[in-house]
């Protein structure tokens, strides 16, 4: 992916903030405005986007749990299942005109909390992810400011690797993980975020 990381004003949270639980369930995903974007909880009807966006070879290849061919069911059943999750927020990336445009979410997994996100290709090379991802994680960690954030992008996706380093992720190691896009196994680099270690808002 093209991206680059333009850090944005501190972002405006339309939800008031909730005392962190110890639980693993997160409050709803919250609705966030930054200077460009909306991130929003998805409704099912962002099922068209999604499926337009990972069709796209460019974008799946980045990926890792994305089927190949991916078409609108999947969009449609992926959507389902979102809906009664709370252990994630996995909010869509949308423009001024709520055009559905990507998605930037942290889940808990086995090992701990994660981020992940994607672009769809029209919106690469003009800082939204950066702004997007910083939002979300800056609301994460004002609901669990004791967690280590998890995340990693494969080895070949070096603007991606700029998003992460610009936000604060430190590496932590290198594995070998199976693309289904791609067909094979590729290395992916491995990072973490704490808290103490976010970038801040420029």
């Amino acid at each position: 992916m093209t991206l680059e990381l333009d850090m944005p004003a501190r972002p405006r949270c339309e939800r008031p903030e909730a005392k962190p639980r110890a639980s693993g369930i997160l409050p709803p995903c919250p609705v966030i405005r930054t200077p460009r974007l909306t991130l929003r909880p998805h409704a099912f009807s962002d099922a068209p986007a999604i499926a337009a966006s990972l069709c796209d070879h460019d974008v799946v290849r980045m990926l890792l749990r994305v089927p190949q061919p991916y078409h609108l069911g999947d969009a449609r059943e992926w959507l389902q299942a979102e809906a009664h999750a709370g252990d994630a927020w996995h909010a869509a990336i949308t423009d001024k005109g709520d055009g559905h445009i990507g998605m930037v979410s942290i889940e808990r997994q086995r090992n701990g909390w994660h981020l992940g996100y994607w672009l769809n290709r029209q919106a690469w090379g003009r800082g939204f992810m950066g702004e997007a991802a910083y939002a979300l994680i800056e609301a994460f960690f004002r609901q669990r400011p004791e967690c280590v954030l998890l995340s990693g992008v494969l080895a070949d996706n070096a603007a991606s690797l700029k998003v992460q380093a610009k936000l604060g992720f430190a590496i932590t190691g290198i594995s070998d993980v199976y693309v289904p896009a791609r067909g094979r196994t590729v290395n992916r680099i491995e990072t973490q975020l704490t808290r103490d270690g976010f970038a801040p808002a420029s």
